[in-house]
């Protein structure tokens, strides 16, 4: 029997937006992601990081609104 170690995520370049936790003017902790124009990838990269927003922006809106696609009341 032979016993083969390895990832099982393949290696490439990195994370392609630069995620960063930083504090917001109110005290609360914030994700931040910077892109870097320079790169090849910054299409996909681009597409990925506004995918990742419009996800989070949804799964709010579901906890408070109970569906996805309505913004909640202004108050």
């Amino acid at each position: 029997m032979k016993v083969v170690v390895k990832l099982l995520r393949p290696r490439g370049k990195g994370a392609s937006a630069k995620v960063k936790r930083v504090r917001g003017p109110e005290g609360q902790l914030v994700t931040v992601r910077a892109l870097d124009s320079g790169r090849s990838t910054f299409g996909a990269d681009l597409r990925n990081v506004f995918a990742t927003n419009v996800s989070k922006a949804r799964r709010e809106n579901k906890a408070v609104v109970g569906a996805t696609d309505r913004a909640p009341a202004k108050r």
